[in-house]
């Protein structure tokens, strides 16, 4: 357990070193996270006020709402992946060795549009399907349908890399995204793993700080002070957020060059990748 913690922390530090080499990269989960806030205002605001969500936990409820949730997925994940796009293309070029731009990663995600939203109905379409799935099956029927998800998850985990990098269509990116998976790792994902691990806990101990900051600071009885104080806490929990979406992104870039050639790039060391990734015996 202490070896995969240090190896999770160790990789860390390196998409760290990547990601403090070019901090612009926050900036593409920001625009991602505001996008999808607009996104799922623009969609769902109109919806509730003209009554589509009324009785969708029954059987009558009105067809045109799942029309319309399928349609927001679509939007949803198109928004996620091409921002995601822009973020592992620009950290592709800091992996080269070049000194990328945030007009670098829009300019890569732009020339993948058709094929980012390709990626984006299948991803709908299987997210859709498993969301039905869960409501219609009992308790193991949902932890079936949840490994299922899981394997999803696990298979498509390269698929934006593949897509970022290769002229292929979405689904030979999937295809090609299990082929390296399973080639280089097999089950063992410590690395995006680790990286969740770490920043869960750093999460869950900030929540801890920051709630007993806020405690105190409601105690004082002084507005100023307790504004301040919710206003830091926040600002301090989204950049946690952004930072690890940030450093997902660079991993998955050093990850894909690993499966293709062997080396995760510059700030990466070869070992310590090839030994978080190797297969259980």
């Amino acid at each position: 357990m202490f070896e995969k913690f240090s190896h999770s922390w160790e990789l860390v530090k390196s998409s760290a070193s990547v990601l403090r080499s070019d901090k612009e990269l926050l900036i593409f989960p920001l625009l991602s996270a505001i996008c999808c806030i607009i996104v799922a205002a623009s969609f769902f605001v109109p919806a509730a006020l003209g009554g589509l969500f009324a009785g969708m936990d029954e059987e009558g409820a009105n067809p045109l709402l799942y029309v319309l949730m399928f349609v927001f997925y679509v939007v949803q994940y198109f928004v996620i992946i091409f921002f995601n796009s822009a973020l592992i293309g620009a950290a592709m070029i800091r992996l080269d060795g070049g000194d990328p731009t945030v007009a670098d990663g829009f300019r890569i995600a732009r020339s993948k549009l058709p094929a980012i939203l390709g990626y984006a109905v299948i991803a709908a379409t299987v997210g859709v399907l498993l969301r039905a799935l869960q409501e219609r099956v009992g308790f193991i029927g949902q932890m079936v349908v949840g490994m299922i998800g899981l394997a999803w998850t696990v298979a498509s985990f390269l698929v934006v890399p593949v897509l970022v990098s290769q002229d292929i269509g979405p689904i030979d990116a999937v295809k090609r995204s299990a082929e390296l998976l399973k080639k280089t790792w097999g089950q063992n994902l410590i690395g995006t793993g680790g990286i969740g691990i770490v920043f869960g806990l750093a999460i869950f101990g900030f929540a801890l700080i920051g709630g007993g900051l806020i405690v105190l600071a409601i105690s004082s009885g002084i507005l100023a002070i307790t504004i301040t104080t919710i206003v830091a806490v926040v600002i301090v929990f989204l950049l946690l957020i952004l930072i690890q979406a940030a450093l997902q992104g660079v991993y998955a870039a050093a990850l894909y060059r690993y499966a293709t050639e062997g080396d995760a790039g510059e700030g990466f060391n070869r070992e310590l990748v090839a030994d978080a990734f190797k297969v259980k015996a």
